[in-house]
């Protein structure tokens, strides 16, 4: 990476993690995905129950792996096999684990994470019930504001996103968020996290690399 792009990046996210800091928040930045995995089994006690949200970036760096492969109680919705049923279940129990990990859709560096979600399955247990709750995100989610918070995920990690998952919207036709009225629309529930009461319940770990939508 050109030293200049490196240095601008650097900065961005010292003011992210300061601002993270000061809202009760904590922040970590790690270079890479090995550096990622040493801090969440830092952080994530063994035998403890731990559920994840949906996320192409835990599964991309290995996050997945990790939590089925390891000493936890994984609430794993991912599992092959699993009904419409147990997953929803599943959603329920991710309330009262030890550990909830997810990824962001975007976050700011005031300090703000901004989520928009189809049944609030994600922003629910990042709100309120796990004791914990680790958001891993990648350099390429770091924006300015709230505003280019909510068009970073409306034009380009929502429909992606509907993409991913089959949806027959309008997005998924044209590549951008028309505000539709499909029933099929997984925005419907947006979500900006401008602090936390109790003190580092909610940890960000910045991994120094484009990951996810």
């Amino acid at each position: 990476m050109d030293k200049n792009i490196s240095w601008f990046i650097e900065k961005q996210v010292e003011k992210t993690i300061h601002a993270l800091n000061q809202k009760n928040m904590k922040g970590i930045f790690v270079k890479d995905e090995t550096e990622l995995i040493e801090v969440i089994q830092s952080l994530v006690a063994k035998n403890s129950v731990v559920g994840v949200g949906d996320s192409v970036t835990l599964s991309e760096t290995g996050v997945l792996d990790l939590l089925r492969n390891g000493d936890y109680a994984f609430l794993d919705k991912y599992k092959e096999g699993i009904t419409s049923e147990e997953k929803k279940g599943i959603y329920i129990q991710n309330f009262s684990a030890d550990t909830f990990l997810c990824s962001t859709n975007a976050i700011t560096e005031e300090g703000e994470l901004y989520n928009i979600d189809g049944n609030g399955s994600r922003v629910a247990p990042m709100i309120y019930g796990p004791k914990q709750v680790i958001i891993v995100t990648g350099i390429n989610k770091l924006v300015r504001n709230k505003e280019e918070a909510e068009k970073r995920t409306r034009n380009y990690a929502a429909p992606l996103d509907a993409k991913r998952l089959h949806k027959d919207t309008p997005c998924t036709k044209m590549g951008h968020c028309v505000d539709c009225k499909s029933p099929n629309r997984i925005c419907n529930a947006f979500v900006t996290i401008s602090g936390q009461l109790v003190k580092d319940r909610i940890k960000v770990i910045i991994v120094g690399k484009a990951l996810g939508y």
